[in-house]
């Protein structure tokens, strides 16, 4: 089996999304849109994968994990000019070489793969991902020959009027035989008009060379979606999320109303879980089995729920721990704690985590009861089966012993919990 590397393109500046933030860092469902990329080059086979960056690099660079390789282009001059930066990691592998954009988080690994394994079935030089759709305007055209051979793309600015009518767009991601690719690259021409070597010509050249041309035509035109504003980000941000809710409800997990249910990449969620309308679950949040959460709940990253807990309407959690059993059915906000087993967390209650400079953090015993409306100023520490009353505030540093109760402003402990 040949090696399998990539080319990811991600050097350009977005400048339609308006935006301080690199294109590719624009985050969907949590993540940025360059990970989704990133995830499905590696998950289509390639141990090797080589970004090209150029405006500002280093902030792209941050982002990138083991086997990923930072290539600077200086200049923006082109697609083409973009893969000529990674001619050198390139020059003794006798493998093949997707090459696609890093702005396109709806392509599926899926995809890839299929798109590799006709590619080396067929023995091309370069097989082209293909798309038929109904509007075309905007996207490279496919041009074939009468037998129905493709034989170049042709930018839209640049077609013919005769082929303004071909509906077969090219989706921007390639594979090529990489001797194929490094002996055709040196042959693209700078384009007139945008003054910029486009990837898009080594089809032609290969083509007038007669080596290989395939197409693999998706029937999910989405996949390719360049992300060039803020509106097609939400729009792919849309796309997203309804994957992650499809497969959450195909692993065992009830959602009640998915249009209004927004849970972000990177969520685990265990079997049998309920989760009912206007939740908000952010990234690397845990959720175990049989839970109940929401309406209107808002988990933040960081968060970890154990099996069988009740999370109930107009909550936050943030950056918390909260044990198996426990209950938090309304109007309560905790940050920044660690709760163990069986803890009931009254209505209105308040973690106060944050003294201005720095974030503290609660610690609620097993079996604890915190009243209505109580406010623990962090950092604090209450025991196993601990009381606070209701409206009790537990100042800054304090530690309410096991089995010991607590009431008033500030809070002063009165005994021990009659059990």
């Amino acid at each position: 089996m040949k090696e399998l590397r990539a080319i990811i393109l991600a050097a350009g500046k977005g400048t339609r999304m308006k935006s301080d933030l690199p294109k590719v860092l624009h985050p969907v469902c949590g993540r940025p849109m360059l990970s989704y990329v990133l995830k499905a080059v590696q998950s289509a086979g390639s141990l090797t994968s080589y970004v090209v960056v150029g405006h500002e690099a280093e902030k792209v660079q941050k982002i990138l994990g083991e086997g990923v390789e930072p290539v600077l282009q200086k200049e923006l001059l082109g697609t083409a000019d973009a893969v000529r930066r990674v001619e050198g990691f390139l020059k003794d592998f006798r493998g093949d070489v997707l090459v696609l954009c890093g702005d396109t988080p709806l392509l599926k690994a899926e995809t890839l793969k299929a798109l590799v394994k006709k590619h080396r079935q067929t023995g091309a030089s370069c097989t082209v991902l293909t798309a038929v759709v109904g509007n075309p305007s905007g996207y490279g055209r496919i041009l074939r020959t009468t037998d129905g051979q493709a034989i170049a793309i042709r930018e839209d600015k640049d077609l013919l009027e005769s082929e303004r009518s071909i509906l077969e767009i090219n989706v921007g991601v390639y594979c090529f035989k990489n001797e194929s690719l490094l002996k055709t690259l040196p042959l693209v021409k700078m384009n007139p008009k945008k003054k910029e070597f486009y990837l898009t010509d080594v089809v032609e050249i290969m083509a007038a060379r007669n080596l290989k041309i395939e197409t693999m035509e998706t029937d999910s035109p989405q996949e390719g979606w360049g992300i060039n504003t803020q509106a097609e980000l939400a729009s792919a941000a849309a796309v997203l999320r309804q994957r992650i809710l499809q497969k959450f409800m195909l692993d065992g997990i009830s959602i009640v109303d998915p249009a209004t249910t927004f849970i972000d990449a990177d969520v685990k969620i265990g079997r049998g879980t309920l989760i009912k309308p206007f939740t908000v679950i952010e990234e690397n949040v845990v959720i175990g089995k049989d839970c109940v959460i929401g309406p209107f709940a808002h988990f933040r990253p960081g968060t970890k729920i154990g099996n069988n807990v009740e999370i109930g309407n107009f909550t936050e959690v943030s950056r918390s721990t909260i044990g198996d059993q426990s209950f938090m059915k309304h109007f309560s906000f905790l940050g920044d704690t660690v709760a163990g087993r069986e803890v009931n967390i009254g209505a209105g209650v308040v973690t106060a985590n944050f003294d201005g400079k720095e974030k503290h953090l609660t610690r609620l015993g097993d079996g604890a009861f915190i009243g209505s409306d109580s406010i623990l100023v962090a950092p604090v520490k209450i025991g196993k089966q601990a009381v606070t009353g209701a409206g009790c505030v537990v100042a800054k540093e304090k530690t309410l012993p096991d089995h010991h109760v607590m009431v008033g402003v500030p809070g002063k402990i009165i005994g021990k919990r009659k059990i």
